[in-house]
């Protein structure tokens, strides 16, 4: 068994966000040729973490995230015996992002989120996943504190450049800010918008972190309600042609962030054409 590196994988600033369902390995392998510095998998990924076992396998030096796993389906134990593994075939190259998940999930004891994410932290600490080799799913100022006094920091979903600069003058300078932002690379907004919102609105419109989440950030309910005004999906769902994707996307690095995790809409669409334009115009 190799020694476990306790240092926080590169990321460099920009990354591709997908659904495990959507990284076959010959993505990730183009995603990679494209110069992106990290594979953030969707999903909530089992506890096995094959999906991000493939993507490691296809690929040489890119960072393999998990965005996130979820702490009320995947144990703690098995989490742990899943990260040594993937530490053993590629050491250093994955990042464990963790998270709570959502209390309207079906089937879940959803119950003392916080506490459980504390203890779930315990358990992986005590089974030797480093701190510097996770982050947190993380939105309001509690979890966000967390990510940085017990991992590397955070991985913030659904959220606005606004946001990261407060989660920034939270944290200071030091903890891993990545958050997540969607994009659509069509000039034509008739077009563009309804898949922004139809990525946007479900569920996470009916998710009461979310929700709340964008209430702190000045979004009133009705901006939110009946599949969200034009300019809340407009910000969550960036549309334009490369260039001006490739500024909106700029705008998080701008207001604090280390690394953006980009998730490229329409969802069930081949997402290397797109990736490779915005790589370009990105200067990757």
């Amino acid at each position: 068994m190799t020694e476990t590196t306790t240092e926080t994988p590169q990321l460099g600033q920009f990354g591709v966000w997908r659904h495990a369902g959507g990284l076959a390995p010959e993505v990730g392998a183009a995603i990679e040729s494209a110069g992106y510095g990290a594979i953030w998998i969707g999903g909530s990924p089992p506890a096995d973490l094959e999906v991000a076992e493939r993507l490691l396998d296809a690929t040489s030096t890119i960072t393999v995230a998990t965005g996130i796993v979820n702490i009320w389906t995947a144990p703690a134990e098995d989490i742990a015996t899943s990260f040594h593994r993937l530490e053993d075939r590629h050491p250093g190259r994955f990042l464990l992002g963790i998270g709570v998940g959502h209390p309207e999930q079906p089937g879940l004891n959803y119950s003392k989120p916080y506490a459980a994410l504390v203890e779930y932290l315990d358990v992986l600490d005590a089974a030797g996943v480093p701190a510097g080799r996770r982050v947190l799913a993380a939105l309001g100022p509690k979890v966000l504190e967390l990510s940085a006094a017990r991992a590397a920091g955070a991985h913030p979903y659904l959220t606005t450049p606004q946001h990261t600069k407060e989660a920034r003058e939270l944290l200071g300078q030091g903890p891993v800010i990545a958050p997540e932002q969607k994009v659509v690379l069509d000039t034509d907004a008739e077009r563009a918008r309804p898949i922004g919102r139809a990525a946007v609105e479900n569920p996470y419109l009916h998710l009461r972190n979310y929700v709340n989440n964008l209430k702190r950030l000045g979004y009133t309910d009705e901006q939110i309600e009946n599949g969200g005004s034009d300019d809340l999906i407009d910000a969550l769902a960036a549309h334009g042609d490369a260039q001006y994707v490739a500024g909106r996307l700029r705008e998080h690095l701008d207001a604090g962030a280390d690394h953006v995790a980009i998730q490229v809409l329409p969802a069930g669409d081949d997402p290397v054409p797109a990736l490779r334009e915005l790589a370009g115009a990105l200067g990757l």
